[in-house]
């Protein structure tokens, strides 16, 4: 498996919390979730999470052998055992989506846990593979804040508003999973295989990606992969800015910041 790949933050204020690595087996990419500026209970910030817990995912996957849900259970016990200092039992505690697709004798291993999609070409078109749970929580909180244009102080406080309600759901059976800092958030992702022969290319990506077609409705899963069979993943995030350049405040396409964190790893066979 051949993996190329890139992120870019979403502005100059604020750090890129997306993280993505790839291998001869392996394809990761992370999507921290955002604090919207209210407080974590950690010193250490989004950022340092997932790095951290890519780090430890490579190793804990380098072993073919070993399911994926165990590795991500591993990998989010021993990040949380780097920082006992910080209150993780805090619900804005550090965390993040995942995506990983791995390639075994001849078979794709996924797993997706919150809306960080992976993508297959394959010899019936594209498929999808993304957990929307998140989209049916707070239905009418999100609409809130997409009621308002990004970098007002309504959708400011609109966004807080979500997050906070957000966190008191994140992790539970009545709302939606994601990795933070309890292992057993890694039996709740969806999970399955692929086999390899007739997929000519995969991409795993960050939703900052996948919304040129999912949110903005400005490509085709087709578009996507002949821009990045054509210039690589750069060049599909740089025309993901292009368009949303073309609406900076949200009146087009409602959303929670002018432009997300962007990242994709593309696989080729």
């Amino acid at each position: 498996m051949r993996v190329c790949f890139d992120t870019q933050g979403g502005g100059t204020a604020n750090p890129n919390e997306d993280w993505v690595a790839g291998s001869p087996t392996l394809a990761i990419v992370l999507d921290g979730l955002s604090t919207a500026g209210l407080s974590t209970g950690c010193r250490h910030g989004v950022p340092w999470y997932v790095a951290n817990l890519g780090g430890h995912l490579l190793a804990a996957l380098a072993d073919l052998d070993r399911p994926l849900t165990e590795g991500l259970a591993d990998a989010l016990e021993r990040v949380a055992a780097i920082h006992p200092e910080c209150d993780l039992s805090d619900p804005g505690t550090p965390s993040a989506t995942v995506a990983i697709l791995r390639h075994k004798y001849g078979v794709l291993e996924h797993l997706v846990l919150a809306d960080s999609p992976i993508v297959l070409d394959g010899p019936e078109g594209y498929t999808v593979i993304s957990d929307l749970r998140v989209d049916d929580v707070l239905p009418e909180l999100r609409a809130e804040v997409e009621s308002h244009q990004t970098h007002t102080s309504g959708h400011r406080e609109a966004l807080q508003r979500l997050v906070l309600a957000q966190r008191q759901v994140r992790n539970t059976p009545e709302g939606y999973w994601v990795a933070a800092s309890r292992p057993e958030a890694a039996q709740h992702a969806l999970t399955g295989t692929t086999p390899l022969r007739g997929i000519r290319s995969a991409a795993v990506m960050s939703d900052g990606v996948s919304r040129l077609v999912t949110e903005y409705g400005m490509a085709t899963w087709a578009d996507v992969f002949a821009t990045l069979q054509a210039g690589g993943p750069r060049e599909l995030i740089e025309t993901v800015r292009k368009t949303e350049a073309t609406d900076p405040t949200g009146i087009r396409w409602p959303r929670y910041k002018s432009g997300d964190d962007a990242t994709v790893a593309y696989c080729q066979w």
